[in-house]
């Protein structure tokens, strides 16, 4: 295992590009499996997660190519369902929790597939019911193997159908979709997910010759068809990427611009970090962020306590939560973060209480943050990382604080974030990698 030893305290400045969007390349990725023609995917993140899940379509039979920086070119012609029954493909799904995201293009052109539990973050219980009730509606039939521990799914009559999904997932949505543009038929998907990446998979669809109306909002229209060609795409910035660097530029009281953000597929994301105080400027598509030595967290009209919650888009990702919540340590002014989605994913508070912060836990959904206004530095100490956006908060915490820290199970952020460290550096952080 790998760690960071962090040296707290040092500003950083200069520019910084955020790399491709994770959770869309995760989809995207999935995609090249609904046609035989080559995909050309461009601004592929270099990350653990995508990392393993190109090899486990190699593994699938899927022929791989890097064809430039960031730039990789997917094959499915040649898929070996044999190896679906393999133990090493359950293996290989239960790393990584993108694995899940095979099961509608397998659906929806081969008519058949296999899930095992996937991987991922020990953020609580992440149901897949919305995955497997949507595809079941298309008309699959699940039967559980007891002793591979996995579900054998037999698609061989989708049907269009209409679906009203129980929660809006992103990924069920992802899944459902690419199940649903080869069915029989139409397909109505009513509170799906709109994020841009679920967008930027529909728009990638349609240029494969799927047909998607309502792109954009919660109400999907589908009709199926018997092919799918190749096609180019480009992933966009990674929005959790953009949002982690002004946390890190407003901790470290830091002069930063970063670059290419895909402004206008952030959301709500610089409005809500403008409530915490952080003063951000729009520059073209870049977001210039001035040296700020305090920042003071807005109150409600009425006076009352800033409540940051995560909601479906457009409303805020889960995603930023843990980054929100290390800011809001050093702000003026109290805030409560509440994480709706994942009962475990505030459980790191309490690394950043041994480093000073205050913070109470009132349950595992909320916490109040009571700000310091940088009267009382946050200070170094060993950390471990549970999952990817708190092992980012924790290094957020580390640089802004006074000496030494040290992070393992750096494999989580590795997950997430691209040479994290040699881009910190190139800004400044004193970071190390050590083996």
């Amino acid at each position: 295992m790998a760690r960071f030893i962090i040296e707290g305290g040092h500003k950083l400045k200069g520019e910084i590009y955020p790399q491709g969007a994770k959770n869309e390349a995760l989809q995207v990725i999935c995609a090249t499996l609904l046609t035989a023609e080559p995909v050309v995917i461009r601004n592929v993140p270099n990350i653990v997660d995508i990392i393993n899940l190109i090899g486990l379509l190699k593994k699938m039979g899927v022929e791989v190519t890097c064809t430039g920086n960031h730039e990789w070119t997917f094959c499915a012609a040649q898929i070996k369902k044999d190896y679906l029954k393999n133990q090493d493909f359950v293996r290989r799904c239960e790393r990584l929790r993108g694995s899940i995201l095979t099961l509608g293009p397998l659906l929806g052109r081969f008519h058949t597939a296999c899930v095992a539990k996937p991987g991922g973050d020990n953020i609580g219980r992440r149901r897949l019911d919305t995955h497997f009730l949507g595809v079941h509606e298309l008309g699959a039939k699940f039967t559980y193997d007891s002793e591979r521990k996995v579900y054998d799914i037999d698609a061989s009559n989708l049907q269009g159908a209409y679906l009203l999904l129980d929660e809006a997932s992103v990924t069920g949505t992802a899944n459902i979709i690419m199940a649903a543009v080869m069915a029989k038929g139409q397909t109505t998907i009513y509170n799906a997910a709109c994020e841009p990446y679920v967008q930027q998979l529909c728009k990638m669809l349609v240029r494969m010759g799927a047909k998607i109306e309502g792109i954009g909002s919660n109400l999907l229209t589908i009709e199926g068809v018997d092919q799918l060609h190749g096609t180019e795409h480009t992933i966009l910035p990674d929005m959790i990427e953009v949002g982690s660097f002004i946390g890190m530029a407003a901790m470290t009281g830091s002069e930063m611009t970063i670059k290419n953000v895909s402004y206008e597929n952030l959301g709500i994301i610089p409005e809500m970090f403008s409530r915490l105080g952080i003063n951000m400027e729009r520059r073209g598509d870049d977001i210039y962020i001035p040296e700020q030595e305090h920042y003071e967290v807005q109150s409600y009209m009425d006076g009352s306590i800033l409540n940051i919650a995560d909601a479906p888009w457009p409303g805020l990702t889960p995603d930023l939560l843990s980054v929100m919540l290390v800011v809001a340590t050093q702000g003026k002014g109290s805030v409560l973060i509440h994480q709706k989605m994942f009962e475990s994913r505030l459980f790191f508070v309490d690394k950043l209480i041994d480093m000073g912060a205050q913070i109470i836990l009132c349950d595992p959904h909320r916490a109040v943050v009571v700000g310091h206004d940088r009267k009382i530095q946050l200070r170094g100490m060993k950390l471990s990382s549970p999952d990817i956006r708190a092992g980012i908060a924790l290094l957020i915490a580390a640089l802004s604080a006074n000496g030494l820290s040290e992070i393992s199970n750096i494999e989580q952020i590795d997950r997430g974030y691209e040479d994290i460290e040699g881009r910190l550096t190139a800004l400044g952080a004193v970071i190390r990698r050590e083996e």
